[in-house]
């Protein structure tokens, strides 16, 4: 038993020896036990004085021919575990390089079954996916990096069966060096998927964006009065100061694009969609400039109706006045008058500067193409009007004062 050359053929054979093997070195530990035992007792016999039944050279000789051939036995069962042992740690490396060959095949399935997703959401999936693979890859690398060790140790004792072990090491050594570099190629589609999804994610949340912002810039509310108007501008400048801050981003579309994969990068519908976005920002931008003019076009027609307004309350007033003023003859209360007419001078000057401004805005308004010039022409032509009736009254009462001072005069003359 313990010379044979039987080491196993795999390791669970080899297992199996060493089994029985243990079961051995039990046996002969026992007999071992029970060959000093009797050598002792022989021994014995060698010693006796007087009468002797054998010759003690004879007695010797043959304990020591038993021991000697129990050591022969244990050194026959050592040498034999040792072989066993060796068995075992190549059977080991053998099955362990199998079980990474067998791992590594399964990857390469996976990777090559594997998509790089439709959508943001199933990328990033992926993505998660991968890492873990990733973490997996260098779990198995440490394993596999002990296992070369394993081989190398192998080699170094130039013992039996390492024949074969050189070759499986560089065989799953090159299919390793394979799986790494699908592993690498595979994490770039998705670095690249990524990148893609997210630029088309971004690019879609900016249309919406410009949609909305297009859908506020084109209302046609300009407000219904001074206040109104007001707000409303106020808040078109906030959302033009919005449109000003995503020209950047709008500028830096074509700069993303071009850091995108080839794959992806030139698609059709990708560039056509990064075309739309920069015309509908276009769009957008030239918009507003419009509800920025339509808004103070607005705020302006407003404002010079609340100064037509006041204007015409200030005529309205002053021209009751003259209406119902009876020119006095006496020269006394003709001086009153005429006291009061040079405080209306002051006034009428004062409101002559509002309506030449309200003739200004008017005049502008009208050569802007104001799509309310019909009706600011007509409120500036009553307006104008009303300011050469009283004009008007202004100097025929004036000139009936001028009339009365004259008579007065030559009356103190005489």
């Amino acid at each position: 038993l313990l010379v044979s050359k039987d080491l196993g053929k795999h390791l669970l054979e080899v297992e199996d020896l060493l089994q029985k093997h243990g079961l051995l070195e039990a046996d002969i530990s026992a007999q071992t036990e029970r060959v000093q035992a009797l050598n002792a007792a022989a021994l014995k016999f060698s010693e006796l004085e007087g009468y002797q039944p054998c010759d003690p050279q004879i007695i010797c000789n043959r304990v020591n021919h038993v021991q000697t051939c129990l050591e022969e036995l244990e050194e026959l069962a050592a040498k034999r575990r040792k072989e066993l042992e060796d068995s075992r740690q190549l059977w080991t490396f053998f099955q362990e390089m199998e079980e990474a060959e067998a791992w590594i095949r399964e990857k390469e399935k996976i990777l090559a079954a594997k998509s790089c997703g439709r959508d943001l959401s199933s990328v990033l999936t992926l993505t998660n996916k991968h890492k873990t693979m990733l973490g997996e890859l260098g779990n198995r690398r440490a394993l596999l990096h002990q296992t070369m060790k394993k081989g190398e140790k192998i080699l170094a004792k130039k013992s039996f069966g390492s024949a074969g072990i050189q070759e499986k090491m560089r065989d799953v050594c090159l299919r390793w060096k394979k799986l790494e570099e699908i592993t690498g190629l595979h994490q770039q589609r998705l670095e690249d998927a990524l990148n893609f999804f997210q630029f088309s994610a971004e690019t879609d949340d900016l249309v919406a964006w410009l949609q909305d912002i297009y859908r506020i810039v084109s209302s046609d509310d300009f407000g219904h009065d001074d206040y109104s108007s007001q707000a409303l501008l106020r808040k078109h400048r906030a959302v033009v100061d919005e449109v000003e801050k995503h020209r950047a981003a709008v500028l830096a579309l074509r700069k993303q694009l071009a850091l995108l994969a080839p794959d992806h990068r030139q698609g059709v519908d990708i560039q056509i969609r990064v075309v739309e976005v920069e015309q509908l920002y276009g769009e957008v931008a030239e918009v507003a400039v419009l509800r920025t003019q339509w808004l103070q076009d607005a705020l302006a027609v407003y404002r010079m109706f609340s100064e037509v307004h006041a204007c015409e309350v200030w005529l309205d007033e002053k021209e009751q006045w003259l209406e119902k003023m009876e020119v006095p003859e006496e020269l006394d209360e003709v001086e009153v008058v005429q006291h009061r007419f040079e405080s209306l001078d002051q006034e009428m000057n004062s409101v002559m500067g509002r309506i030449l401004d309200v003739n200004q805005v008017v005049q502008q308004l009208v050569d802007g193409g104001h799509p309310s010039s019909d009706e600011v022409r007509s409120c500036q032509d009553h307006l104008n009007s009303r300011w050469n009736r009283v004009v008007e009254l202004v100097e025929n009462k004036k000139s009936q004062l001028s009339s009365v001072l004259k008579i007065q005069n030559f009356l103190l003359e005489c």
